[in-house]
């Protein structure tokens, strides 16, 4: 049998219902094995009747009989694990031993504050039952009871000394804890467990700080990778890009000197070809006249002789030249040619790295009705705009601007970047940019930063001006029809761009942004030839590197 008890483990022994060694172990048709109580109140719980391992259903309620067997080994197991035939438990490592216990030390249910011993559930019992140990003090128990009892008086700790801070029993504050503090232990507990509340909350809001951080420091490091997969991304193709231009210049250098030397070199066949051509005639006007020589006919050699006097139809070779192509310095022309190509080239890339750059930062812009002037015109989307000619009968609110004709954006900003797009095809008059929410709303305002204004402009068709005080007049490339605004709140920074042409047309740094800045529009005066709209477009994010 103790080979048997060696080779039972607990797992082989557990009801898969309570987790727990089998008691009235049953089993069903299946070959799954239950609690007879457990798997009972399974069924009874639940409609259909099924094993709960296998989900074999079971038409009817089976009459259900204790397997001998297992339940001999489960009884088997219980007693080699330190069970009782009682239920008790052997008490472990850690658990308070039952100290009336002799032979095997059951685990204790309670400890007496007057015997000053622990008690397992069989021995507990005299002080359930006899009156006289009923009035003992029970607690859950504890180890050391020795220590729970005042060394003086021999009695129960049961009041707690706030003057020397100390627990004491009923006869100390009488005899040696005379005109002291003293309170019951449950009250000094519960104050404690006040303030130990007030540490738990305290620590509870730095572990949350320290969670907030851990949280900022992962957004940071998030924000800090997708910059840097930005800006890796953006220097690979801004480089494959330059390298492949100089793969083509090196390309197309290569492919003028290959085609200067075909040419040489068909030119020279050529010349080669006539040479042999006419070397083939002369060796044939030789071979003539060396059998000519030798003739013994006078009458053929005279009548021969006159058809060689006639001159041959050959090239005056000394006026042709051969001279070979010179190479020299078609390297170092086309490198001059290549570095200026290359800085424009690079200038331009980098331009449309920026845009593609500062594209990220889009966000949704519409117009705010309660700014616009009353003569401007707002599409039912509020995303267009234009002059009408005609007033509208508008209330004048201090947010309303008059006789300006401009329109700000319901979105503000005053942090972070920001990104939006405005189409101005077909325009001859716009000023586009950013303001301040405190700008002044009445009356004719110089557009300038000074009065919290951050624009370019568009006047008489061609003239594009950045509007730092007096216009700062633009010299441009092209016509710009789609107008980007970027903006960088910390660092004082707006943009402005030409969309289609990837340009930079302007920058005002070092702006100073102390509260909320709007985008701002104005499409100009309809004077029948700008009546075309401002319209806010939406931005769509263009790869300029691949185009």
């Amino acid at each position: 049998m103790s080979a048997t008890n060696c080779l039972l483990t607990e797992e082989q022994l557990l009801c898969s219902i309570c987790l727990d060694v089998f008691t009235d172990p049953v089993t069903l048709p299946c070959g799954h094995n239950f609690c007879k109580n457990c798997i009972m109140q399974h069924w009874d719980s639940n409609t259909l009747c099924q094993c709960p391992s296998c989900q074999e259903p079971f038409y009817k309620r089976l009459d259900l009989r204790v397997n001998i067997f297992i339940s001999e080994m489960a009884a088997q197991f219980k007693q080699a694990a330190g069970r009782s035939s009682s239920g008790q438990q052997a008490a472990k490592s850690g658990e308070v031993p039952c100290d009336i216990c002799t032979e095997t030390k059951m685990k204790a249910l309670r400890s007496c504050l007057v015997c000053l011993a622990s008690y397992c559930e069989a021995h507990l019992k005299p002080h359930l039952t006899a009156s006289r140990l009923k009035r003992h003090q029970l607690i859950d128990p504890v180890e050391n009871l020795e220590g729970r009892m005042c060394m003086i008086h021999d009695k129960p700790l049961e009041l707690f000394c706030k003057t020397d801070q100390t627990c004491v029993c009923m006869l100390c504050p009488v005899l040696d804890h005379k005109s002291h503090e003293v309170v019951p232990l449950k009250e000094q507990v519960e104050r404690k467990k006040a303030e130990l509340g007030k540490t738990e909350a305290e620590i509870h809001r730095m572990i949350q700080e320290r969670r907030l951080k851990i949280q900022d420091i992962k957004h940071s490091a998030k924000l800090s990778k997708e910059a840097a997969d930005r800006e890796m991304a953006d220097g690979v193709q801004v480089f494959s890009a330059l390298i492949q231009s100089l793969e083509r210049v090196q390309e197309e250098l290569i492919g003028m000197i290959d085609e200067k030397q075909k040419a040489t070199e068909k030119q020279d066949k050529s010349f080669i070809q006539e040479l042999e051509q006419e070397i083939s005639e002369l060796m044939r006007r030789r071979a003539e006249v060396d059998r000519l020589s030798r003739s013994k006919d006078h009458l053929h050699f005279l009548q021969t002789f006159s058809s060689l006097d006639v001159s041959l139809s050959t090239k005056d070779w000394t006026e042709v030249s051969i001279d070979p192509p010179s190479y020299e310095g078609t390297v170092r022309t086309a490198v001059d040619q290549l570095e200026e190509t290359f800085g424009k080239e690079m200038k331009r890339l980098l331009h449309e790295a920026e845009l593609n750059r500062v594209q990220q930062f889009a966000v949704e812009v519409t117009l705010d009705p309660d700014t616009a002037h009353p003569a401007l015109i707002l599409s039912d989307d509020r995303k267009q705009v234009c002059h009408g000619n005609t007033k509208k009968n508008l209330p004048d609110n201090p947010e309303r601007f008059n006789p300006s004709c401009c329109v700000l954006a319901k979105q503000s900003f005053s942090s972070g970047k920001f990104y939006f797009e405005a189409e101005v095809k077909g325009k001859t008059r716009w000023s586009l940019g950013v303001a301040k929410k405190s700008i002044k709303r009445k009356g004719i305002i110089p557009l300038c930063p000074e009065n919290g204004h951050w624009t370019m402009w568009l006047k008489n068709g061609d003239d594009y001006a950045a509007l730092v005080g007096s216009p700062l007049h633009l010299s441009l490339n092209s016509k710009p029809e789609k107008v980007g605004v970027f903006v960088d709140y910390e660092e004082g920074l707006v943009c402005f761009y030409d969309v289609d042409a990837a340009a930079l047309l302007y920058s005002f740094t070092g702006c100073s942004f102390t509260e909320e800045i709007y985008p701002f529009f104005s499409p100009g005066l309809n004077e029948g030839i700008n009546s075309a709209p401002l319209i806010i477009s939406p931005v769509i994010h263009t790869n300029f590197l691949k185009r």
